[in-house]
């Protein structure tokens, strides 16, 4: 036996050790969500949302249709494997019934989710001077991808289906800098100037016409415990009324009510109740010296 056929072994043999490694649960391989699959799925999603944006230009109906088949062959899988990722409950005896309806089910809601996306696509264009037209911003803007991959996945999450919605929203993450929780509930006409660094957590509400700018954090300031430590999973995170905006790297925090009409300028840290109409800024810098 040669040095690496020992190093292997050696590897092999402490890798697979349960007791050491216990913090990672013992999971059939085939039964995970897949990652290219996902990523496929999404794929497909932006040639029948966005046709000819991101891929040949192909619009006709039949090929639509071939596109929404392979979609929900995918998914299907996909669900199926997000449906056991928190169950013990043995896949081969559980049947693709469940995740064949979901699939059907989330297929229907395509339409509302692509009108959904044209009104940030919209929201873009009244929102940034540097915007020439509708398809620059589908092919360019960071914020139009973060908000397919965020749409898509929020209607996977409304449907009860575990782990793909996060996943989903983490590829987007990845790719544009832009974090948005799938829990959270956002209304149209959505924008996010730039993008890198936005943070968007699981319990915020959004509404109509709001406009992000780059690092703006919409977090929680604390988390409530049970009796034993952990953490519950209740409301904690910013509600920003209609026609609100938040500039660059201000950090809002809390189930707090950021009231319609509003302005919160850049840099601010904020942690309470804003009333409809207000301006919100930093305090001027003053000199201590006499």
């Amino acid at each position: 036996m040669t040095r690496l056929d020992d190093i292997i072994q050696k590897n092999i043999d402490l890798l697979h050790r349960r007791d050491v490694y216990k913090i990672i649960p013992q999971k059939e391989g085939q039964y995970l969500p897949n990652m290219m699959r996902l990523e496929e799925i999404i794929s497909i999603l932006k040639d029948i949302i966005f046709p000819g944006f991101f891929f040949e230009a192909v619009a006709q109906s039949a090929y639509l249709g071939i596109q929404m088949e392979k979609l929900n062959a995918l998914l299907t899988e996909q669900i199926k494997n997000g449906l056991h990722f928190y169950s013990d409950r043995d896949p081969e005896l559980s049947g693709d019934t469940e995740a064949e309806d979901l699939s059907l089910c989330f297929l229907e809601k395509i339409p509302e989710i692509k009108r959904m996306l044209c009104t940030d696509v919209q929201a873009m264009l009244d929102n940034d001077p540097a915007a020439k037209s509708a398809a620059e911003v589908i092919i360019c803007y960071p914020s139009i991808q973060a908000m397919i991959h965020y749409r898509v996945a929020h209607e996977l999450l409304l449907l009860g289906i575990p782990i793909l919605p996060r996943i989903i929203t983490e590829l987007a993450h990845s790719a544009t800098g832009i974090d948005i929780h799938p829990g959270a509930q956002i209304d149209e006409y959505f924008s996010i100037d730039h993008g890198t660094g936005v943070v968007i957590g699981e319990t915020t509400i959004i509404g109509k016409h709001v406009n992000l700018y780059k690092g703006v954090t919409l977090g929680a300031k604390n988390f409530v415990l049970d009796e034993c430590g952990n953490p519950l999973n209740v409301p904690r995170h910013p509600i920003i009324e209609d026609n609100v905006v938040i500039y660059s790297n201000a950090t809002v925090l809390g189930r707090i009510t950021i009231g319609h009409d509003s302005v919160i300028g850049g840099n601010v840290w904020l942690t309470n109740n804003v009333p409809p109409y207000s301006r919100v800024v930093q305090l001027k810098a003053s000199n201590s010296i006499e």
